[in-house]
């Protein structure tokens, strides 16, 4: 069956990785085709802003059709004003509250498009305890579809200086963060990959 391939860099399946790989739809996080925000896991997408600690940017998601493929956009307006500086599309990876294991793979794969300006995911792992930590990644958009690799390896520590462990993931979060800009960042896959 040519879902199971896997490229030669990744380890080789066992029996029970073969069946979490199955379980997770062939590493797939969401390829946005289901209504209500719902991801391929079965959790919802929701916006964050700064708004939470009293910032004022605005930004605001929805599920739309660009260049005939289904996608979630992220868009709005980052402020710094009031120790702001961020708004953000997240999504949590279980449905149970439990961690996700990704340690079988090499990072996160997505096909974005953007208005030029930089990005970051973020992730969340049973050792961010603070709401300001998270493990991040930067990527920069074109006005195309684009796909891009971010190796694990490639994530950087945020207030935090616990080592980055992906077989403990809780959340995943497509940022715009840390300067003044519109944001506006579509995507329509995102995955872990190897």
């Amino acid at each position: 069956n040519k879902f199971f391939m896997r490229p030669p860099s990744c380890a080789p399946f066992s029996y029970k990785q073969a069946y979490q790989h199955y379980i997770f739809r062939m590493h797939i996080i969401d390829n946005f085709t289901r209504s209500n925000f719902i991801s391929a896991l079965g959790t919802h997408w929701r916006c964050v802003t700064d708004q939470v600690m009293g910032g004022i940017s605005e930004a605001k998601i929805k599920q739309t059709r660009i260049d005939n493929r289904p996608a979630l956009r992220l868009y709005g307006d980052v402020r710094l004003e009031n120790n702001g500086g961020f708004v953000q599309a997240s999504l949590d990876l279980s449905k149970d509250d439990t961690a996700l294991n990704a340690s079988a793979f090499n990072g996160v794969r997505l096909t974005v498009l953007g208005n030029g300006e930089s990005y970051g995911v973020h992730l969340r792992t049973n050792d961010t305890r603070r709401p300001w930590h998270s493990y991040r990644s930067i990527f920069t958009t074109s006005t195309n579809f684009t796909v891009i690799y971010l190796p694990f390896y490639n994530f950087v520590s945020h207030r935090l200086e616990t080592p980055f462990d992906t077989s403990g993931l809780r959340r995943i979060g497509l940022a715009a963060i840390g300067r003044e800009f519109r944001a506006d960042l579509a995507v329509s896959d995102i995955r872990f990959y190897c």
